[in-house]
């Protein structure tokens, strides 16, 4: 490979779009990034948005992307050359961002997967959570809405607890119910907010044991900016048996974004 193009990446989340803009050769390189909810608007017409806007800042146009992927809910974008399958975007995105990982966990807002990948990114296995919500980050933005608690501070909210007090795993209804009643007998919100991260991290871990995975795990989606979500995988990763090194980047959120531009680069130059 000797000529350098532009590739974008687009990850259409639930309540987030993502994207990079990616300089795709023998070493690509993240150029830009753009993040934004979606607000209960047109999911696609803010991905537009989002896409003109890093175009504009980068001074390029649209007949210089070579590729423009799309991933998630990426299937309405209308300038989009391609689709890829989030399972295998957040895996190439996981591992660029942690090279070495040989698992990695998506932790999005309606589930959680752990994927076990090769060095390159390949998907060899996965388990995911089913759809109930108590197990998502949907859920930690519910209860945190509920408490009065902003989404940003819900990490460090998580880290002073003293006494966490778990809810039920069974469904995000009796959950939701077990928080209101923890609220009515005066637990604290840290000892609520913590308890929640290491409900969901007891269903991370679970996954790990059972896809039998893999270290170094890399963590991605917008859970993983989250640092009470990664303390309490941490903690129950040391309280288990499994052997395991939970990695993180800053720019976990934008692994599927990443992994879409990739894909779309090596899936531009096979079509020439």
């Amino acid at each position: 490979m000797n000529q350098q193009i532009y590739t974008l990446g687009v990850d259409v989340g639930s309540s987030l779009i993502k994207a990079i803009l990616m300089s795709y050769s023998d070493t690509p390189v993240i150029i830009d990034k753009e993040i934004e909810k979606i607000r209960k608007r047109n999911p696609g017409l803010v991905a537009d948005q989002v896409i003109d806007h890093l175009l504009e800042k980068n001074n390029l146009k649209y007949s210089d992307i070579a590729y423009l992927a799309s991933t998630g809910e990426g299937e309405m974008l209308q300038r989009k050359r391609g689709h890829f399958y989030s399972m295998t975007t957040h895996a190439k995105g996981g591992v660029f961002l942690n090279p070495g990982a040989l698992t990695v966990v998506d932790m999005g807002a309606l589930y959680v997967r752990a994927i076990k990948i090769n060095e390159l990114g390949r998907v060899l296995d996965y388990k995911m959570t089913g759809q109930c919500a108590s197990g998502s980050g949907q859920f930690i933005e519910n209860i945190s809405r509920y408490l009065g608690l902003a989404i940003e501070d819900v990490g460090a909210t998580s880290m002073k607890a003293t006494a966490p007090e778990t809810p039920s795993g069974i469904c995000s209804v009796l959950a939701e119910t077990d928080v209101i009643n923890m609220v009515s007998r005066g637990i604290s919100t840290p000892d609520i907010i913590k308890g929640i991260h290491l409900s969901i991290a007891n269903k991370i871990v679970k996954l790990l044991s059972s896809l039998k995975a893999t270290s170094p795990v890399a963590l991605t989606g917008g859970m993983a900016m989250n640092i009470g979500m990664i303390q309490a995988v941490r903690e129950l990763i040391d309280e288990s048996n499994l052997d395991l090194e939970i990695r993180t980047h800053p720019d976990s959120v934008y692994a599927g974004a990443i992994g879409a531009a990739l894909w779309g680069g090596f899936r531009y130059y096979k079509l020439n």
